[in-house]
């Protein structure tokens, strides 16, 4: 027997918990390519310094979150941060913690793929410009944070906003974190009317639409960045 489609479900009633979802997913994108950016850029200052012990630091922190999988590094803060959070500033454990848990895991997962992005547009900074700031009698944080800083990331724009729409794309795992985002809002309309099939063929093309747009501004950003 051949399967029938029937895409009623997505419909008016349904637009306001979809858009919901997609508000979940676009908040932990936001946060966690910001907080990401942030502190990926201090791991990788860290990894080119020529302290030793900082240089270990990075490269081992970088090392385990690009050695272990998203989903469980959200299992982790799932299970751990609530618990620490409520013992260290006493809250209740009747108050809600999982998207605080999510955007942590999140924002310390990409700060990781972040920092490799960020240390290879530092390298790909002319020497001399270093050097020619230290000659001005810049101090290195000010050389890194006024000269090589502001061109490093002109050039790593596009790459930034690609981990980006990746990151996007993982958010549809918070489901390990009881949250639900666009994705798990999109399943659980499917299941009530019965309609998943449909419901997931939908998820699929918003995912598409949104992603395929922001490819297209990379692509743009790209051809525009100058060499």
């Amino acid at each position: 027997m051949s399967y029938h489609f029937d895409f009623s479900s997505i419909n008016l009633g349904n637009m306001g918990v979809l858009a919901e979802g997609l508000v979940v997913s676009a908040k932990i994108t936001a946060t966690a390519v910001v907080a990401g950016i942030a502190i990926g850029t201090l791991l990788a200052i860290l990894r080119l310094s020529a302290n030793r012990p900082l240089q270990w630091l990075a490269k081992g922190y970088v090392a385990l979150f690009r050695s272990v999988p998203l989903l469980m590094v959200l299992l982790w803060f799932f299970l751990i941060i609530p618990q620490l959070l409520q013992e260290a500033l006493h809250i209740s454990p009747a108050n809600d913690l999982r998207m605080t848990s999510a955007l942590i895991a999140f924002s310390l997962f990409e700060a990781a793929y972040y920092s490799e992005i960020i240390r290879a547009g530092i390298q790909s900074v002319a020497r001399g410009q270093s050097g020619a700031a230290l000659a001005l009698g810049m101090s290195y944080g000010q050389s890194m944070r006024l000269v090589i800083l502001p061109q490093a990331f002109r050039n790593m724009v596009p790459l930034l906003l690609t981990q980006g729409i990746v990151l996007f794309q993982d958010t549809s795992l918070v489901y390990v974190s009881a949250l639900t985002d666009f994705f798990g809002q999109a399943y659980g309309i499917g299941e009530r009317d019965g309609r998943v099939v449909e419901m997931l063929l939908f998820a699929g093309a918003v995912y598409f639409v949104i992603c395929y747009g922001f490819s297209l501004l990379v692509r743009h950003l790209h051809r525009n960045t100058p060499a």
